[in-house]
């Protein structure tokens, strides 16, 4: 999967107000999620690095959404009836 629109890097700046930085980090996670960097990067990794990325990731969405928004946001379940 190739990203089409280049992400603008250079619009990344944290501290400087809320919103800017709500911004930055959906930018800043989107550029780490690319399949280039991830492919690269993810055989590097250790398997404790690998855990703690995972398990914080995933207690961010526990703390911070609803099992539905989960399913649908994360999971793309749009069928989740629990």
């Amino acid at each position: 999967m190739t990203e089409k629109s280049p992400i603008p890097a250079d619009e990344i700046c944290f501290g400087l107000d809320r919103a800017t930085d709500e911004r930055s980090l959906a930018l800043f996670l989107k550029l780490f999620s690319r399949d280039q960097l991830l492919d690269a990067l993810a055989p590097r990794l250790g398997d404790d690095e690998i855990e703690q990325v995972v398990n914080m990731l995933t207690a961010l969405m526990r703390n911070h959404l609803q099992e539905k928004e989960y399913h649908e946001l994360f999971l793309d379940d749009h069928d989740h009836h629990h």
